[in-house]
């Protein structure tokens, strides 16, 4: 491709709105051109780096036996009805109508209209397992859209599911996509780690997070290094402190003025904060026996040293979603903001969940429920009781590994991958099921495995860049090799040469691009080290004399001369080179 013909504006400037390097640079380096909020054209050099990531993607899936599809981005409401989660997703979830008044979605997966299509070819045992994929538009429509290609509305995602006629295939199965994805992510020349996560909307009973480290990420990752322990921090364990060992204290009431948060109530009291319950006030969406929407009032309790997991206490309670009490619904159950306390609180209205560390631990200070008091010597099961008693709490840095008891470490990071264990949850509600052997009739069991291409390619540019630009893996560029022209009107030979030097590159099947623009130098060269193209070769008078042209690797700088009259095999030879410094980086992982 010649640039005087390629459609595209670099620009020099960073844009006042892209705040983290990958959105600055995609569109510096004209991948990309926002339409609206999270909303994105590409352009023809990020198209070729999304069909280069796409392709990596196929040529794994089909190296586990993946098949490919193209399933509707316009659902008819009716399948996300069947399986639910119509009433469990709130607004993220574009809904609208057609002509004849009919409710529809914006597809922002596709678990449902898999098993539909499923069951209308599945019937016998002989027909499974298999693997479907697509690559394939999604709209999630995100409250804030963030960070370019981070968090957007519309995407592109590769998304795949298995079928199988039980657990166990869907056990077998489950590691191969580990290993595939992080086969694609390392020939993407992205480095990332798998962590254990929530289930979340989708359901199932595993999941796995694919990470990229970064600073950009709005996920906190706890790590051991130690034993190898990594969890997202919504499901991360820890390994708790053993509660003192003391005789249960007479309940007393003490007067506590203005003392309504835990630091201000340790230090008036003289405890350390570990010493107080706290009160975590929300009210939950769940579902009524019908599936339908109510309300619940929840009343959680935390040691007051820690922090309320809001995820575990959703999972907990199988809660839709959370928002936090108002004051008068907690003024409703008898309790008092600030100096709220699970003794005397109205139980008929509260679900009541508690830290099981709170309920081991003896003579805790807790609210009164009432202005200006607290109570010491609160104990759980003597003055109150919980409907359920679980692990509540936020893992943080420093806290014991669950496995081996060594710190964990807090790190941020990007989710660009995700596989779920679904099981028979999208099976069941859209009747895909089929007959054993005897006869019998049986849910499929599925599980469900995505990417998101625009947010890879976002991560590779946070891994992969320089104060001058982007530094593209050989795998992914969207082109292998640049040339940079410097003949002018005055240099015909040059010019020449040059276009000798593309005409055989293109011919020999290595990607080119061609800087044959009316420019000056440095114009080119700051134009190619933007675009990140993993090899500059330089044309001009002075090595076209010597016979040499100076080759650059945009990786880390380093350059060669490399002979003219065999400049073909001597790129061919450095882009493998390249390619198998990327392979090398593949390796046999176990699943976490």
């Amino acid at each position: 491709m010649r640039m005087s013909q390629l459609f595209f504006q670099t620009l020099r400037e960073v844009p006042a709105d892209a705040e983290i390097v990958s959105h600055q640079l995609m569109l510096r380096a004209s991948l990309m051109r926002q339409l609206a909020a999270g909303i994105f054209d590409y352009m023809p050099l990020g198209l070729r780096v999304k069909h280069k990531c796409e392709n990596i993607m196929r040529a794994e899936m089909d190296a586990i036996g993946g098949q490919e599809v193209v399933l509707p981005v316009v659902h008819p409401a009716e399948v996300w009805q069947r399986s639910n989660r119509w009433y469990e997703i709130g607004s993220d979830l574009m809904r609208m109508k057609d002509r004849s008044d009919r409710d529809m979605v914006l597809a922002m997966t596709h678990e449902e209209v898999m098993a539909d299509l499923v069951q209308q070819v599945v019937s016998s045992y002989r027909q499974l397992p298999f693997i479907l994929y697509q690559i394939q538009t999604k709209f999630r429509d995100e409250p804030r859209p963030r960070a370019g290609m981070i968090r957007v509305r519309e995407f592109t995602m590769k998304d795949a599911y298995t079928f199988d006629l039980d657990g166990e295939g869907l056990d077998a199965v489950y590691p191969q996509f580990y290993q595939a994805y992080f086969n694609i992510f390392r020939r993407c020349g992205l480095d990332v780690i798998a962590v254990e996560s929530d289930v979340g909307m989708m359901g199932g009973t595993m999941a796995h997070e694919f990470m990229a480290l970064t600073p950009i990420g709005e996920d906190t990752l706890l790590l051991c290094d130690a034993c190898g322990y990594k969890a997202n921090r919504q499901v991360a364990e820890f390994r708790k402190p053993a509660p003192s060992e003391e005789e249960a204290l007479s309940l007393e009431e003490v007067y506590t003025p203005d003392v309504n948060t835990i630091a201000k109530l340790a230090e008036f009291l003289d405890i350390p904060e570990s010493k107080t319950a706290k009160a975590v006030f929300m009210v939950a969406e769940m579902a009524d026996d019908k599936g339908d929407p109510r309300e619940q009032f929840v009343f959680a309790v935390v040691r007051g040293d820690m922090e309320l997991n809001e995820t575990k206490l959703t999972n907990a309670i199988k809660a839709r979603r959370l928002r936090p009490a108002r004051a008068e619904e907690i003024q409703a159950i008898g309790a008092e903001a600030g100096y709220g306390s699970p003794i005397g609180i109205d139980r008929a209205q509260t679900l009541l969940i508690v830290d099981d560390l709170v309920a081991a631990a003896p003579n805790l200070v807790a609210g009164a429920n009432k202005a200006g008091y607290h109570f010491r010597n609160v104990n759980y099961g003597r003055d109150y009781e919980a409907d359920i008693v679980t692990d509540l709490v936020a893992a943080g840095e420093g806290d014991a590994c669950p496995v081996c008891g060594r710190p964990l470490h807090a790190v941020r990071g990007v989710e660009v991958g995700n596989i779920f264990k679904l099981g028979t949850k999208y099976s069941e509600a859209m009747g895909a099921y089929y007959l054993d052997e005897n006869g019998e009739r049986k849910p499929i069991v599925m599980g469900s495995y995505g990417i998101g291409t625009g947010r890879l390619m976002a991560c590779v540019i946070e891994e992969h860049n320089d104060e001058f630009g982007i530094k593209w893996p050989i795998t992914i560029a969207p082109y292998q090799v640049m040339i940079v022209g410097l003949g002018t009107a005055k240099q015909p030979d040059v010019i020449e040469a040059t276009e000798r030097i593309y005409a055989e590159l293109t011919a020999a099947g290595i990607e080119t691009l061609y800087d044959d623009r009316d420019e000056r130098a440095g114009v080119k060269f700051n134009d190619a080290d933007l675009l990140g193209i993993p090899l500059r070769l330089t044309v001009g008078g002075r090595g076209l004399k010597s016979g040499q042209l100076e080759l650059k690797l945009r990786r880390d700088g380093s350059q060669y001369d490399i002979p003219t009259n065999d400049v073909v095999a001597a790129l061919k030879r450095i882009i493998a080179e390249e390619e198998a410094l990327i392979r090398a980086t593949l390796a046999e992982e176990t699943l976490a």
